[in-house]
């Protein structure tokens, strides 16, 4: 059996829907601590965002319709989210090309 790496960054990248997304789900293995997180607003008009920590069945929002303006940034945590085996992160906004969805992550085998 291969050996899990004992570190490994990720960079997400996703564009923000008007339909709930999961654009990271930390794998089997692993514990991850998200280091950064980031919504920007590229559109003209002000737009809202839900970010969302998911594990099992509870989820928790963090941010909650959160209104950026045009051409702004909102930084998602003001620390670190420890996230275990299977807890996602989701996010929704009011736009489905205007918000972009910017992430750094630390994997670590566990």
């Amino acid at each position: 059996m291969a050996a899990l790496p004992l570190n490994n960054f990720r960079t997400i990248v996703n564009v923000v829907q008007t339909t709930i997304s999961t654009p990271y789900i930390c794998p089997l293995g692993f514990k991850a601590v998200f280091l950064m997180g980031q919504v920007t607003n590229i559109g003209t008009i002000n737009h809202t965002v839900t970010f969302i920590h998911s594990r099992g069945i509870q989820d928790t929002e963090i941010v909650y319709n959160f209104e950026i303006p045009p051409n702004d940034t909102l930084n998602l945590l003001t620390g670190k989210l420890v996230l275990e085996t299977n807890d996602s992160i989701k996010i929704i906004g009011s736009s489905n090309n205007d918000l972009k969805f910017l992430a750094s992550i630390l994997e670590t085998s566990a």
